[in-house]
């Protein structure tokens, strides 16, 4: 199963591109979709949106895994990411790919094994399960590649399917109050 895992964010994207064979893995691609500060917001989001598409059509993956969006203060921060976030969604649902989504504590717990892990032994373990020389940078780019590796432990599972909201779906109300 080829499968694609993506940290979202509107300056930098992580990907990471993964083959999950009979539990091993083969990295296929990693790296960052990056955009310029000063360039205007639709341009970024255009941009991320482009790019998408072409690791879409190159690697043509079974499914994308995607981290979900905690944001305890920057709100600014957040909405932005959360467009892009939207972007990269888009991008899957063009090429007719399945998206599931993951919290931090869940990542962390299919990936170390633990869901408190700091970033360092996270990335500690994404080098040692890919077999990498070295640890990708940036770190947007390690998480990436965790979140392939949780998807790829925790398997074609419709409880982690992305929702169209927090307030609906998994964590409250199956139905829009209209």
């Amino acid at each position: 199963m080829v499968i694609i895992g993506i940290d979202p964010g509107y300056a930098i994207t992580g990907y990471g591109v993964v083959s999950y064979e009979r539990s091993k893995f083969t990295v296929l691609d990693y790296g960052a979709i990056t955009t310029k500060a000063h360039t205007p917001f639709e341009q970024r989001l255009l941009t991320i949106h482009q790019q998408m598409d072409v690791l879409m059509e190159r690697y043509h993956p079974e499914v994308m895994a995607i981290e979900e969006l905690f944001f305890a203060r920057n709100t600014t921060t957040a909405i932005g990411t959360a467009q892009a976030r939207g972007v990269v969604i888009l991008s899957a649902a063009e090429a007719n790919v399945p998206v599931y989504e993951y919290t931090p504590m869940q990542i962390k717990q299919a990936v170390t094994g633990y869901g408190r892990a700091d970033k360092n032994q996270v990335s500690q373990m994404v080098k040692m399960l890919l077999h990498l020389e070295k640890m990708p940078k940036p770190d947007d780019v390690t998480d990436a590649l965790a979140i392939a590796i949780c998807q790829a432990h925790m398997g074609i599972n419709s409880a982690f399917q992305a929702v169209a909201g927090y307030q609906y779906g998994r964590y409250g109300k199956k139905e829009f109050d209209i």
